[in-house]
């Protein structure tokens, strides 16, 4: 706001100096011309030659500075204007002393239309012709030359710190110039930066955007896999066992009864995950009793011992990370119901120091690793995938070991985030 002031007062000091600049020489003009006609000095002309030559002057300033001010950018013919108003001062001089009031001016207009190399010798010339009408004109001034000389030297000393002043004023305002013209320049290149970052902060958002809708649509099949899928795995599994114990009444209740329990259970899960609410076993356990709850319902459905062991000492972890080994510990034993065949299965979660690691292992037929990616799922089944997109979001590992014939042991290694962080 005071840089804004203060190029304001600027502006309108350069306007009023323009004023002066133009008007001063009339003013000079008339002061001289009056004093001419109502006290004229000794030895002067005749009122009507010197009011010939002050209308002279006059017009010659009138045509170049007040009719064509345009022309003041036009060095050499402003330095003819100048040759002449001096040349009009001296002659207005010899007329009449009273005439230093205009000749004067050569002060003013030496800086404005004189090049620089020529300010000097207007100015030197301008202080004589004052001191000359100081003095009471040429003939009185050569009788008392001393008296002139002295001042001549008091109007070339005042005349060279105006010059002073003059050049100092000139630098400084061509130094403002070149700031204010640098400074447009950075603000221009400020504004087309702003204006850069501004489509760079849209086109960030834009891909935030789409990075957040591709993130929660990773998410969604990974809930949708690891509740709904797994879930109705389940429940095709016992209603085919029901199927087959069509005869035995009470195994076929058994089963039914575990494929409806699989539904409600599903279901609930899979609006908890659209809410992206925790599993329900992690808001009412801690994440070892949530494994062995998860074990001893699996053993219950799929008729296979399910051992769940914890090693080092439990502590709370970040809630991701616990749903991430739970949901990795549910995707292993939905595996070995479906393929493994197997007749054991072990579950080992593991605390250490900046590590928690989960270890399922089973007895069962296994495969070969060095085929696909998923051989467990040549259907383009998602378990696997979605058990390490899973693990590698919390910044943990995933590491699958099988052989045919000889098992599979599956380890998902995270950060031991604490509960509190994030």
């Amino acid at each position: 706001m005071s840089s804004s002031g203060g190029s304001e007062r600027l502006v309108a000091w350069r306007a009023r100096e323009a004023s002066l600049y133009r008007v001063l020489p009339y003013a000079g003009l008339a002061v001289g011309t009056v004093l001419a006609v109502v006290a004229p000095a000794p030895g002067s002309l005749a009122p009507i030659p010197t009011l010939a030559v002050a209308v002279a002057a006059g017009c010659w300033v009138a045509w170049f500075i007040t009719l064509h001010p345009g022309w003041q950018s036009r060095r050499r013919l402003m330095a003819v204007y100048y040759a002449g108003l001096l040349t009009f001062a001296a002659a207005m001089v010899a007329a009449s002393p009273w005439y230093g009031f205009f000749a004067w001016i050569g002060y003013l207009h030496a800086f404005p239309v004189l090049p620089a190399r020529w300010r000097v010798t207007g100015v030197v010339t301008t202080a004589v012709l004052v001191a000359t009408s100081q003095g009471g004109g040429p003939k009185i001034a050569m009788s008392h030359w001393p008296l002139w000389l002295v001042l001549v030297l008091f109007n070339l000393v005042a005349a060279g710190g105006l010059t002073w002043f003059g050049l100092v004023a000139e630098q400084e305002d061509a130094k403002r110039k070149r700031l204010v013209a640098e400074l447009g320049a950075t603000n221009r290149q400020l504004t087309e930066t702003v204006r850069e970052n501004a489509g760079l902060h849209a086109q960030l958002l834009t891909q935030a955007r789409e990075a957040g809708v591709l993130d929660e649509r990773q998410r969604m099949a990974r809930e949708i896999h690891d509740t709904l899928a797994q879930g109705l795995t389940g429940i095709i599994t016992q209603l085919e066992a029901a199927e087959q114990t069509r005869d035995r009444s009470a195994d076929w209740r058994r089963h039914v009864d575990n494929a409806l329990a699989l539904a409600r259970e599903s279901l609930t899960e899979a609006r908890r995950s659209v809410r992206a609410v925790r599993p329900e076993t992690l808001e009412t356990a801690r994440l070892p009793d949530a494994l062995v709850e998860l074990g001893g319902r699996w053993s219950a459905l799929n008729g296979v011992r399910a051992e769940v062991a914890t090693t080092g000492t439990p502590r709370p972890l970040h809630p991701e990370v616990e749903v991430t080994l739970l949901r990795a510990a549910q995707e292993a034993l939905a595996n070995v119901a479906r393929h493994a065949a197997a007749s054991r299965v072990g579950l080992t979660l593991s605390y250490m120091t900046d590590v928690v690691t989960l270890d399922v292992r089973d007895d069962g037929t296994g495969f070969d690793v060095t085929g696909q990616p998923t051989p467990r799922e040549p259907g383009g089944g998602y378990g696997l995938t979605a058990m390490r997109q899973r693990v590698t979001r919390v910044g943990g590992e995933l590491a699958v070991e099988s052989e045919l014939g000889g098992g599979t042991a599956i380890s998902a290694s995270v950060p031991a985030l604490p509960g509190g962080a994030g």
